[in-house]
């Protein structure tokens, strides 16, 4: 059973953030730096503004290549608004959240700010974690 895990237990602490006007280009070197699929774009508060992904940046190179274009601001490229999750929210929540849905990452809030983010990867790490616990009592 993996009630009573939280998103803080698993969820990326301090992740990579961009900024609305960070230039494109800069984000996308980021991502591939870090190699990293999505990114949280946060405001000067530190809430989060929007969600950059792997997949908002083919319209980069499409716009690059087709138009011209040298790029421009992750504003231009982001998708807004963008849901998040609390910190304290329970994983069995955010595996139901992830099985009936498209999103592959959270950003997590706790207080109205960007604390972490929590992926896909990270839900399954706390399922087999409770798998795990679980074989051992029995």
């Amino acid at each position: 059973m993996i009630a009573g895990r939280r998103v803080r237990d698993y969820m990326t602490a301090a992740p990579a953030t961009v900024t609305a006007d960070t230039g494109i280009h800069d984000a996308i070197a980021l991502l591939l730096r870090k190699g990293i699929s999505g990114v949280p774009v946060v405001d000067a508060a530190g809430s989060v503004a929007g969600m950059l992904t792997e997949k908002d940046c083919f319209r980069v190179a499409f716009d690059t290549g087709y138009f011209q274009d040298q790029g421009g601001s992750v504003a231009d490229y982001m998708t807004a608004p963008v849901e998040t999750v609390d910190a304290e929210t329970d994983i069995a929540t955010i595996a139901m959240t992830f099985l009936n849905g498209p999103y592959r990452r959270f950003p997590v809030t706790s207080g109205g700010r960007l604390v972490g983010i929590l992926s896909r990867r990270d839900a399954l790490t706390a399922i087999e974690d409770m798998r795990g616990q679980v074989a051992h009592r029995g």
